[in-house]
């Protein structure tokens, strides 16, 4: 029975600690999923090959958490698989493997609950987060939650290709807030960062930047080609963007005469 408790209390351990890592990484300004995701993948040791996981691994807070997940997740699986052998391999008195199955099987479905639980997830990951900014130097920060992404909006990172239309052009060029797309960062191909660009940053090839708006414009911008074409698709962009601020002013008005009229109406009643 030992063995059993062990298994489920490694199992909880090792659920704990992706929790935390994920909680930690999403403080370096990762989004939920994308943490949550790095996280079980340095536990188990999957090593995932994407270009999320090159920019977890070029930054030293977040490289320094996945470091310590991969060797902590290798002792925490060989100790599972361990104990699970023992759970399986005892032998002991009649009946006793029955209750061993048994008692396994109810630590499961304590961990199932354990991991599932939305409550439990909530609060974990507010206790994490305190004790992570009450104790440790990552900057405590919710970018998500900051950048309300939601109704379609997303930050997305794009290199500046060859033949691309916003190669070779200033940001007072392109005009991109006109589209509704804010550009909050450009990153050079020696390195050099400039964050909150003006209008004189001139985009290279190679360039990253860092664009936050609808996804949909988003994607558009990214396969937009140079010439006429492209030209053409940022006036088309720019007068989607008005029709939309037009729609949302409407609909701002529209929920601002109902709620003075609700207003009034309890008013009446009173």
């Amino acid at each position: 029975m030992i063995a059993v408790f062990s298994f489920v209390a490694v199992l909880i351990m090792s659920l704990t600690i992706v929790r935390i890592a994920s909680v930690a990484l999403q403080l370096t300004g990762l989004s939920r999923e994308l943490a949550r995701f790095q996280a079980r993948s340095a536990w188990t040791g999957a090593g995932f090959t994407t270009a999320e996981s090159e920019k977890v691994v070029g930054h030293p807070v977040r490289r320094r958490i996945i470091m310590l997940l991969m060797l902590m997740g290798n002792a925490g699986l060989l100790t599972m698989v361990v104990s699970l052998m023992a759970t399986v391999a005892v032998e002991d008195q009649p009946g006793s493997t029955l209750w061993r199955i048994l008692a396994l099987s109810a630590g499961l479905l304590v961990f199932w609950f354990f991991a599932t639980s939305k409550w439990i997830d909530r609060y974990m990951s507010r206790v994490i987060r305190w004790a992570l900014g009450r104790w440790t130097k990552l900057e405590v920060r919710d970018y998500v939650g900051l950048l309300h992404l939601s109704k379609h909006y997303a930050v997305i990172e794009m290199t500046v290709q060859d033949g691309d239309w916003l190669a070779d052009r200033s940001l007072a060029e392109l005009k991109l807030s006109e589209e509704g797309v804010l550009v909050l960062g450009v990153e050079a191909k020696d390195g050099t960062y400039v964050g909150a660009p003006r209008g004189q940053t001139t985009l290279r090839v190679g360039d990253t930047i860092l664009l936050y708006g609808r996804g949909e414009r988003l994607k558009e911008l990214d396969d937009r080609p140079a010439g006429w074409e492209g030209a053409l698709s940022s006036v088309r962009a720019r007068a989607e963007q008005q029709e939309i601020e037009r729609e949302e002013k409407v609909e701002e008005e529209t929920v601002e005469e109902e709620t003075v009229e609700d207003e009034a109406g309890k008013d009446d009643d009173e």
